[in-house]
């Protein structure tokens, strides 16, 4: 039973990839694309996390919480640079 669940919550996470992948390709505009990357980093964080419970493994904590640092970061330089145009400004170093 736990396991068919698991497999439509595969299923349905898959579904929403390629929905926020199409919006990634075809995004009127650029705050839409990277809230589509976003989105994808967070599904893929689902989908690595159910396959580790349908697995039966705990092996998959280390990249999940790997992948969800690289999702925030990227997300933050993205924002960083539509509102101020780059992502690193001269003095940010100091």
């Amino acid at each position: 039973m736990m396991n068919g669940m698991l497999i439509a919550a595969l299923i349905l996470l898959s579904l929403a990839i390629l929905g926020a992948l199409y919006r990634l390709l075809k995004g009127p505009s650029i705050p839409d694309r990277i809230a589509a990357l976003d989105t994808i980093g967070i599904l893929l964080l689902a989908t690595i996390a159910v396959l580790g419970m349908l697995l039966r493994t705990t092996a998959y904590f280390d990249i999940i919480l790997l992948l969800g640092i690289l999702t925030f970061i990227g997300t933050t330089a993205f924002a960083r640079y539509i509102e101020r145009g780059v992502v690193l400004e001269p003095g940010d170093d100091r």
